[in-house]
């Protein structure tokens, strides 16, 4: 919380010393109007990610606190959030003599961008920079980054182990599926020459044999049972046109979408 108001309060002197250099540099107040709606919204978004990077580093700077053991330390960690409150006593102190009100918020507002800037990207960088050259911290962070690295390789070796799993199911699922499958792709077979006369009734058998494939294996199963019933056609009838009606019956069942629709006429069974 300090943290928060400490740079919203950053934001705000630095707003005000920008508005201030445009008006001694003779800019009109309509100008600084039009410019501070776009600057503000800038001004958010940055302190937003500021603040984001900050309570995110917060929150994993646990495993690091044997690395930087001064600055993951309470004390600094106050020093460090509370720099631009800080810096109002130093503008304040820096004061002398009789003063109006505009050069007394000019003294506060530098010293509030003074002490921030020398704490957040001078000393707050220089202190952790030398806290990694101890011999401890360097240890530790070997030995965080050793296990880091074991960690990923656990994670890579259980993703390849599931993969390998799954893949191992479908395989099987797809030898039983042959074996169980092999009487619907010969009745689909079949319904593929049926004649024009008795279309509807084959186009209903047809749906009750996919109903079937989707509750036994879903998709998978029933694009196994398809590819059967088309080579079993080409085997038994190579001489004839296929026409793919199984992908236009099945069409709405289960998650099966008939993608391409032949426009030819059934195939006739050769007499």
């Amino acid at each position: 919380m300090i943290h928060l108001a400490g740079t919203i309060w950053f934001a705000v002197c630095v707003g005000y010393l920008s508005v201030l250099i445009m008006r001694q540099a003779g800019f009109n107040w309509w100008l600084i109007f039009s410019l501070s709606g776009q600057s503000a919204l800038l001004l958010f978004l940055l302190i937003s990610l500021y603040l984001f990077a900050i309570f995110g580093a917060t929150a994993t700077g646990q495993k690091t606190t044997v690395e930087h053991p001064l600055t993951s330390s309470t004390p600094y960690l106050s020093f460090y959030v509370s720099a631009p409150l800080l810096g109002v006593l130093a503008g304040a102190v820096a004061i002398t003599g009789e003063t109006i009100i505009t050069q007394f918020l000019s003294c506060i507002a530098l010293g509030t961008l003074a002490v921030t800037f020398l704490t957040w990207v001078i000393v707050d960088p220089l202190a952790s920079m030398l806290e990694t050259l101890t011999p401890t911290s360097r240890e530790h962070r070997l030995r965080r980054l050793a296990a880091d690295k074991r960690q990923q390789e656990e994670r890579q070796r259980n993703r390849e182990e599931l993969l390998n799993r799954l893949f191992a199911q479908q395989e099987q699922d797809r030898r039983r599926w042959q074996v169980f499958l092999r009487p619907d792709a010969e009745k689909l077979t079949a319904l593929l020459t049926t004649s024009r006369t008795n279309f509807t009734q084959a186009e209903h058998q047809a749906v009750g044999i996919g109903i079937r494939a989707w509750q036994t294996g879903g998709l998978d199963c029933m694009r196994q049972l398809h590819g059967m019933a088309l080579e079993l056609y080409k085997e038994k009838y190579y001489n004839l046109t296929i026409t793919d009606h199984i992908s236009n019956w099945w069409d709405g069942i289960g998650s099966w979408r008939n993608a391409t629709i032949s426009s030819r006429p059934p195939a006739q069974k050769k007499e």
